[in-house]
């Protein structure tokens, strides 16, 4: 005996065949054909948009590709800088290092003149950063180049204190740095290029740089203040304390109004200063007692007691 249930569905099944005349099959078929036939309409049409849209750019498109060409040129330019300051930099300090060998050397006349050589090497190298920002706004790149130019003002500022004993001013650092770039032409048959349309380019180091560049020449300075005890000159320690102490003075009348990275190297500045203070207050109260080939271990044992935490208030 048959289900009611059963019969019911048949019956449904029976007469819904009847009235649509074809299979419920066939009404997938169709209705999936219909599906898949829109999919590929509509994929043929975003096909056609985008070759339009390629061979006939909008003005936004265009626009957009020019941003595009200006910040890879932009990043080029940027990493291009930052390789020549690392270049800068290697420089400078080895020719600071070259500096503090004139503590151990009676005649320091050779030394400085090396030095010049390879300071103008260095001048050789902004001169690239020179040619690089030609006619851009040097704050967009400032972050690029600076580390460099802190270390070649921290490297120029030292041999100009061993030769003169004061500071170097900005106005000094920025007269050498003038550079003649000249355009050659290569006219046919010549062995060499002339130059033609010879254009004066200059670099201007910017205050904030100078004065981070002084704040590194602290550290350097009292270096050289260990280095001048332990070779029995006990003259330059008291020279150095004083200058120090000038340069501390400046730096505190500037305070919170400079930038943000000198208030942080002023805790430098400090400790420096500290350690040749110290130096000289051995040197006055024990120089007498204290063997001269012994006096830079001592100096070396007491710096370490400063909290480099605290530092020296």
């Amino acid at each position: 005996m048959l289900n009611p249930a059963t019969v019911h569905g048949f019956q449904s099944r029976t007469f819904w065949i009847v009235v649509s005349g074809r299979h419920p099959s066939q009404s997938s078929r169709a209705a999936a054909s219909t599906f898949f036939g829109e999919g590929c309409s509509r994929r043929n049409a975003d096909a056609a948009q985008e070759h339009e849209m390629s061979t006939n750019p909008s003005s936004v498109m265009a626009a957009f590709k020019g941003f595009q060409q200006e910040l890879d040129t932009k990043h080029d330019k940027y990493e291009r800088l930052v390789k020549i300051s690392r270049d800068v930099t290697i420089e400078s300090k080895r020719t600071i290092f070259l500096l503090h060998r004139v503590t151990t050397v009676p005649d320091a006349v050779d030394i400085l003149n090396e030095a010049d050589i390879k300071l103008d090497g260095v001048r050789q190298k902004i001169g690239q950063i020179a040619e690089e920002l030609r006619g851009e706004d040097i704050y967009q790149f400032h972050r690029a180049f600076t580390p460099g130019i802190q270390e070649y003002v921290e490297a120029v500022s030292f041999l100009h204190y061993i030769r003169h004993r004061s500071l170097i001013s900005l106005e000094e650092i920025n007269a050498r740095l003038v550079f003649m770039n000249a355009e050659k032409a290569d006219p046919k048959g010549s062995a060499e290029a002339m130059p033609v349309n010879a254009q004066v380019l200059t670099f201007q180091v910017t205050p904030s740089d100078y004065l981070l560049g002084v704040a590194d020449l602290t550290g350097e300075l009292m270096r050289m203040c260990i280095s001048s005890v332990g070779n029995g000159d006990i003259d330059t320690p008291f020279q150095l304390s004083q200058f120090l102490r000038q340069i501390h003075d400046g730096f505190s009348y500037i305070g919170n109004t400079g930038p943000y990275e000198v208030s942080k190297k002023l805790h430098t500045l400090r400790q420096s200063l500290g350690k040749v203070e110290d130096a000289c207050y051995t040197l006055r109260v024990r120089g007498s007692e204290i063997p001269r080939h012994m006096l830079a271990d001592v100096f070396s044992s007491r710096t370490t007691l400063i909290d480099p935490e605290e530092g020296v208030v």
